[in-house]
């Protein structure tokens, strides 16, 4: 029986050593890829898992850093360093384009099938490769309504799916609106689901030290966040084409 494949790789971005998570499906032949973002807290055992669920599927997948190969667990800490990345659409490409370029990189890729699928932080990361004009084939986001430049929007070429908690404090319904104007006025392919009392980071598996506020595991809508993830990356990602 085949396996999966998995290794460690390190590039350089945003002035560390990142140190992200390749999964390869069985196989020689070149297959459609993801790029993999993590929430604020950086790369953990969460997103290699899902890389790994995608390679499963078919696509070669990386999940890639943020955080120079370090996991902050410390809200104030993880802040510190996010609030400012947030605000700079440069360093969040720059930290994007570095991932990508490894996974362009890797001789199983397909470089014309790649698609960008990001949570928190890794999703606003998503969204600015697209509105720098790279040519994926889908962004996919979960608490990630960030909004961009004023017209550099237009510049996204692919659907894009965002899925965000009702109660979600941070990213509240004037965030949502804001978002979805956006996306409306580039005149991009978009759709928003909002999961019902699910709070931020409703995704991810609960942690064992302390959160910010607003945060919270729905392990039924964390399901249905992973299908329709899957779901969009085989609309517009399928594995043969």
């Amino acid at each position: 029986m085949t396996t999966i494949t998995t290794r460690t790789v390190e590039y350089p971005a945003d002035g560390l050593t990142m140190i992200g998570h390749l999964a390869l499906p069985p196989g020689t032949d070149r297959r459609p890829a993801v790029l993999l973002g993590p929430e604020g807290m950086g790369l953990s055992d969460v997103e290699r898992r899902r890389a790994d669920a995608l390679a499963e599927l078919g696509y070669v997948a990386l999940a890639f850093d943020i955080h120079g190969g370090r996991y902050l667990g410390d809200p104030e800490e993880m802040l510190a360093r996010c609030l400012p990345l947030l605000d700079d659409p440069d360093r969040m490409r720059g930290i994007g384009h570095a991932a990508l370029d490894v996974l362009r990189a890797e001789p199983r890729t397909d470089p014309d099938r790649i698609a960008a699928v990001g949570y928190g932080t890794g999703g606003a990361i998503a969204l600015e490769l697209g509105r720098d004009g790279v040519g994926l084939r889908a962004i996919g986001t979960v608490n990630a309504l960030t909004t961009g430049r004023p017209d550099e929007t237009a510049r996204i070429r692919c659907p894009v799916w965002a899925g965000v908690g009702s109660e979600d404090p941070i990213m509240p319904p004037a965030q949502r609106d804001a978002f979805t104007a956006e996306m409306q006025a580039a005149g991009v392919d978009w759709r928003l689901v909002v999961y019902g009392g699910a709070l931020h980071a409703f995704h991810h598996p609960p942690v064992d030290h302390p959160v910010v506020p607003g945060v919270g595991y729905h392990p039924r809508h964390a399901q249905r966040a992973w299908h329709d993830v899957v779901d969009l990356l085989a609309e517009c990602l399928p594995v043969t084409e």
